[in-house]
Parts: structure tokens; C-alpha cells; sequence
């Protein structure tokens, strides 16, 4: 293949792994001042590279430089947005109405031409059947009319907020191409890993355990995009070698806090090399205590409330997020300027609290000092995660809570705790997506089936709550619907279904040489169309 050299590197000194093989591409810094290779670190490799079907960060890191949704998060467009493959959208005083005006003179990578055929199967046939996210806000959605190639209109069965619809277009609405897809099984299509999109960049190639290969959409409907002539995604699968391998300059760009926390302060001095906190804001991870409401002890309220006081939230932030994060308040994150309220009940750090109310709830400390034993399940997808673990383990026994750590891989650990429920409490990190309806709601809401990960496995069952989420889902009003999830964040932060800890973003590490990084809430999993690499 044309300019894809392929070259031997060396192990980087104090690493553990060969950054390079001999069926890597070498690497050059003699690009123009824009354009040029962008080489980036992914620390995992999607099953599954289809948005529309699964909308997670780990997929759209690469996903979403190929294949657009309707419209991307902005730091300064009307409503938080910018237009991508829709230039406009309105909808009905009822509800039961949304309006797309789709973009002019779109075409697939494959040289087809995009029409609002594509944007009304991807709807029917792929977010509302099948996407995660996808099923919750499209639930009653029933038609999308088609009256010409460039309008898509969206039908309900039931009132719609315009708002949720608004909020949901960048991660719910990766438009994929009827004509590769339509008449096939959608789940096993060869495209969901080798995307056909309208994006800046086309899908090039992967090679399992090395690189994911894109180049650049010399037909991109974005004039003067992409900037850059192609990317690739490293699979670094060792978070703590990335930081090496950029002072190496093997990469020149680590997202999604690649480098580890404990590196950031040493790498920040380095010449050349920049730690950057924005481009997250869309992106906000919460760690949260899922609690499994089927154990008697955990079922009663003044246990769970003991759990909220046993934990030391500052403790948390500065030692194992470094000062990286927020102590949590509540289910909504404090930086969501939309929806979030402080005026929720708070549990503060106090262990004679906690301690006074696992007393009152009848469960005193037998002569070995414990009261009752846990089985504690740290998600294990983040260092974060699994540290938090073996610091809730001790915080839990300083009150007489004997927690037992099983740590599993992700698999292991999905089962475990959303399918078979065989846990007492889990550590989560759930992303909040700029709405409660979007990821959020589903984490107290009964009635989830079985094997919905990130969602409400424990059994948990109250009718006010679940009232409230169903009456904001057909609010049509965005005050009232403002209103109505401040009732739900008091709610759930007096009735602890689950327990927030903390909330955080990620952390960017890159090169000084590339340029327009974090420049818009959802960076990482943006399209990067006006990313470049300068000399």
C-alpha cells in the first residue's frame, strides 16, 4: 500500500511491552503544516465498530471520524450543537413531530449517494431495535416520512420532548447506509467492523492486536476537510507505556486518560508535550455504588444511607483521582449546565454517623467487630474503578462491613452483576450524556430487562421515582421538564438506589505539534475533521 512503510522499532526503555512490530507503519515527522499522519493510542479494540448499534466512547473514538450523526456537541453553537449530516431540525407543538433538513451533496464512502432513505432506516431498523441508548429514547417512535431526498420526518406515537431529541443527536443518531445493510442480518454485517460512512475519513484497515488504519475522505462535504491524510490508532493496550511512547514519539496523541494519572505531573515538563483537561464536557464519568436491593440488609435505607457516610469523598478525589475530579453530589453531574441542582440531600464523611445508623437498623457489631458480610464487584475497566474498590473495601470495614472483593474481567463482570445479579454491591462508571433520559434514568428505573448493562440490576423499586421518568419523558415543555428532573435528583438522593462518589472527565496528553485538540465537548469521539499535525 502506497506510503504505509513498514519498519522494526525497539522496546522503549523501562517499558514492558514492543511499542512496534515489523507490521506496524514507521513513523515520520515531515509532514506539511497541515495534513500529514496522526498516530494516537487505543487502549482496547471494539467488538463491534457501528455507533449506531453501539453508542459507547470505546467505539466512537474510532467509529465517529467515519461514520456522522445528525449533529455533534459545540461549545458555542445554537443549543449546544453543530450541524453534521441534518442542517436543521424543529419540531411539532405536540410532540408527536420532529423535522430534519438534511444536508446537500453527501455521498458513502462507497460513492453512493446519502439521502433521507438512510437517515429513516438507520431510525427504525437500527437505533430503535437495536442500540443501547438508542431503545430508550426512540421507544415510541413509529414512522419517519421521507417527502423528499434531502427531509426526514420523524414520527411518535407518544409526546416527545424536542429537547431530549436535541440532546440525544450526537450519540444516538450515527446515520449507516441503507444499501449496505437493508434485506441483511444488521447484528452480522461485515460493515459493523469495517464501517462504510460520509465521514471526513475512510476505513482503511485493522490489524487484530496492532493498528486501526483510516484515511483521509478526499469527497468530505466539509470544504477544506479533512485536515489531516490519516489516522491510526496504536492498540496500547498497557495504559502505563503510553506516556513513554509519547515522550518517544512513537504516538503524538493519547486520549481518554491513556497516561496514567500518576504520570501527568512528570509529562506536563516534558518539552514539546502538552496535558490538556477539556474536550470531556459532553463525557462525564460518574463512580457510582450499585446496590443490590434483593439483600435484606441492603433493602433497608438507613444501611445504605450508613454506606454514603462510611465514604470520604475528598479522600477519594485527592488519592485516587489526584485531584482529577469532582466529589459527586448526585445522579446529575455539577456540569451539566441544563438539568443538574444542588439542592439534594448530602452525606458527608462521618463514620460515627454511619456507625449510629447500621445501630438503629439493627445490625450491631458481633464480638469479631463485623456486622454482616458483602460481595463487592469493581468494575474493571478503569485503574480508577478497581481502586476505588479497595478503597470502599476498607472504608466499609472501619463501620463493621465485611466487603469481599471478586474482581472479573469485563465479561465476567457485565454477567455477574446485570445478568445473573450475583453480587451485593458493584462499582460502576456510568457516562451522563447531557440528558437524565439518556443513560442516566435507567440506573434507578424498574423494570429493566435482564442484561442491560449500566442499568438497574438490583432490584430496585420505587413508584414515585419511576412516576417521575415517565412523566419527564412526555414533557414537552423544557422548564417544566428541567422541573420535574430536579424532583428526581432529590429523590433518588433521598432514597440512595445507588450511591454517587464521584464524577470526572478525561485527560488528553498530545504532542505540541497537533493542533485543534479538545475544541469541542465530545473531542475525542468527534469527527476531527479540522485536527492537524504541524511541523
Amino acid at each position: 500500500m502506497a506510503g504505509f512503510e513498514i519498519s522494526r522499532r525497539k522496546v522503549l526503555a523501562g517499558s514492558a511491552f514492543l511499542l512496534a512490530s515489523t507490521a506496524l507503519p514507521s513513523i515520520g515527522w515531515t509532514q506539511a503544516k497541515k495534513g500529514g499522519r496522526l498516530v494516537v493510542a487505543a487502549d482496547s479494540e471494539p467488538r463491534n465498530l457501528n455507533p449506531a448499534i453501539v453508542a459507547s466512547n470505546g467505539v466512537f473514538f474510532v467509529a465517529s471520524k467515519v461514520i456522522e450523526p445528525l449533529a455533534e456537541a459545540s461549545f458555542d453553537g445554537e443549543g449546544g450543537l453543530a450541524p453534521r449530516l441534518a442542517t436543521s431540525w424543529e419540531g411539532s407543538d405536540d410532540g408527536l413531530w420532529v423535522t430534519f433538513k438534511l444536508r446537500e451533496g453527501v455521498t458513502w464512502h462507497d460513492g453512493q449517494p446519502f439521502s433521507s432513505a438512510d437517515v429513516a432506516f438507520s431510525a427504525l431498523n437500527v437505533w430503535k431495535p437495536l442500540q443501547n441508548l438508542g431503545r430508550v429514547v426512540f421507544k415510541n417512535l413509529e414512522a419517519v416520512e421521507t417527502p423528499d431526498t434531502n427531509t426526514a420526518v420523524f414520527k411518535f406515537s407518544k409526546p416527545t420532548p424536542l429537547q431530549l431529541i436535541k440532546n440525544a443527536l450526537p450519540a444516538l443518531t450515527s446515520v449507516v447506509p441503507k444499501h449496505v445493510y437493508d434485506g441483511k442480518d444488521i447484528a452480522e454485517n461485515p460493515a459493523n467492523n469495517a464501517p462504510i460512512g460520509t465521514g471526513p475519513f475512510k476505513f482503511a484497515e485493522h490489524k487484530a492486536g496492532e493498528y486501526y488504519r483510516l484515511t483521509r475522505n478526499e469527497k468530505y462535504w466539509g470544504e477544506g476537510e479533512p485536515a489531516l491524510d490519516e489516522i491510526i490508532y496504536r492498540v496500547l493496550p498497557d495504559r502505563a507505556a503510553a506516556a513513554g511512547a509519547l515522550e518517544a514519539e512513537e504516538i503524538q496523541l493519547a486520549a481518554f486518560s491513556a497516561v496514567p494519572l500518576a504520570d501527568l505531573e512528570r509529562i506536563s515538563k516534558v518539552p514539546g508535550i502538552k496535558v490538556i483537561t477539556e474536550g470531556y464536557e459532553a463525557l462525564t464519568y460518574q463512580l457510582v455504588v450499585e446496590i443490590n436491593h434483593r439483600r435484606k440488609e441492603l433493602a433497608d435505607l438507613k444501611v445504605r444511607q450508613a454506606i454514603a457516610h462510611a465514604i470520604d469523598r475528598d479522600f477519594v478525589v485527592k488519592t485516587i483521582f489526584l485531584g482529577y475530579a469532582k466529589p459527586a453530589t448526585g445522579i446529575v453531574p455539577q456540569n451539566d449546565k441544563q438539568f443538574y441542582t444542588p439542592d439534594v440531600a448530602q452525606y458527608g464523611f462521618d463514620v460515627a454517623k454511619a456507625n449510629a445508623l447500621l445501630d438503629e437498623a439493627g445490625y450491631p457489631k458481633k464480638d469479631d467487630g463485623k456486622r454482616f458480610a458483602l460481595k463487592l464487584l469493581p468494575a474493571p475497566y478503569f485503574n480508577e474503578t478497581k481502586q476505588f474498590g479497595d478503597y470502599l473495601r476498607q472504608a466499609l470495614a472501619a463501620v463493621g462491613i465485611d466487603a469481599e472483593i471478586v474482581n472479573n474481567d469485563s465479561a465476567a463482570h457485565q454477567k455477574a452483576v446485570y445478568t445473573e445479579h450475583a453480587f451485593d454491591i458493584a462499582i460502576a462508571p456510568p457516562v451522563f450524556r447531557g440528558d437524565p433520559a439518556i443513560s442516566t434514568t435507567i440506573l434507578v428505573q424498574s423494570g429493566i430487562p435482564d442484561g442491560v448493562p449500566f442499568s438497574n440490576q438490583g432490584g430496585y423499586k420505587n413508584d414515585e421515582i419511576d412516576g417521575l421518568i415517565a412523566k419527564a419523558a412526555e414533557t414537552l415543555d423544557p422548564a417544566a421538564r428541567i422541573e420535574l428532573y430536579k424532583e428526581f435528583q432529590k429523590k433518588v438522593a433521598a432514597e440512595l438506589p445507588l450511591i454517587n462518589a464521584a464524577e470526572w472527565g478525561f485527560i488528553t496528553v498530545a504532542r505540541d505539534t497537533v493542533k485543534n485538540v479538545s475544541n469541542n465537548p465530545r473531542w475525542a469521539v468527534s469527527n476531527w475533521a479540522d485536527t492537524y499535525v504541524e511541523t
